[in-house]
């Protein structure tokens, strides 16, 4: 059996996120940097914030529940690789 690992990392509340961007112009781009493992950041990706919204869920109907949807009470931040010229893949 491979080792593992216990990886709880506490998500930021919206009151952190305006407290660390009180003092950032409103054009500032926001970059994201993504962990290659679990909680190691010193190699990691950048990408670009470029949407956020709130995601809704859908689960389908089954023998004993509907069919039914649901708005997440939180927002989902979407990332995407920086600009610059890429190879097109197949």
């Amino acid at each position: 059996m491979a080792d593992t690992i216990d990886h709880a990392p506490q998500a930021w509340n919206a009151a952190q996120l305006r407290e660390a961007i009180k003092d950032l112009p409103d054009d500032a781009p926001i970059r994201i940097g993504v962990a290659d493992d679990p909680g190691n950041f010193d190699c990691y990706a950048t990408y670009v914030l470029v949407d956020a919204e709130h995601v809704e869920n859908w689960w389908p109907a089954t023998s004993n529940t509907p069919e039914r949807t649901e708005t997440e009470k939180a927002l989902t931040l979407f990332a995407d690789w920086t600009a610059d010229r890429y190879e097109l893949l197949d």
